[in-house]
This record gives C-alpha cells, sequence and structure tokens, in this order.
C-alpha cells in the first residue's frame, strides 16, 4: 500500500506546560505522520484521563498505522 493512502496518526503527551512537545512532533512528522493527524495532551501522568488520546482512540480502526512518542 502506498504511503500517501495510509491513514498514519501520531500521539504526543507531555506532563506539564512546561514541558516542550517539538521534539515529540518532529519525531512523528519525520515518521510520516501529516500534522493534522498528530493529537497531543499536555497532561500528567499520575492518570489516565486524556481527552486528545480518547479521541485519537476513537477513530477506531480507521487507521493504517499509529504511532506514541513520549
Amino acid at each position: 500500500m502506498e504511503q500517501e493512502n495510509k491513514k498514519i496518526f501520531g500521539y504526543v503527551r507531555v506532563s506539564t506546560r512546561e514541558q516542550n512537545e517539538d521534539r515529540q512532533i518532529v519525531a512523528l512528522k519525520d515518521a510520516g505522520v501529516p500534522e493534522k493527524n498528530i493529537y497531543m495532551d499536555k497532561l500528567s501522568g499520575k492518570n489516565f484521563n486524556r481527552p486528545q488520546y480518547k479521541r485519537l482512540l476513537k477513530k477506531g480502526t480507521a487507521w493504517h498505522d499509529a504511532y506514541v512518542a513520549g
């Protein structure tokens, strides 16, 4: 399957507002994830209430590849 026909998504999480997500986003883009398909949460890791992660999961089997940067 050609890369342009694949649905590729990515997820980034940083624990605090002070942390920078840029390196993770660059890594996802380098892996072929379109910027519009990158989901990000800036939340503590102490619980799993992550709105953007849940939004990504709702895509279900709509993707062919999913990358998590962390």
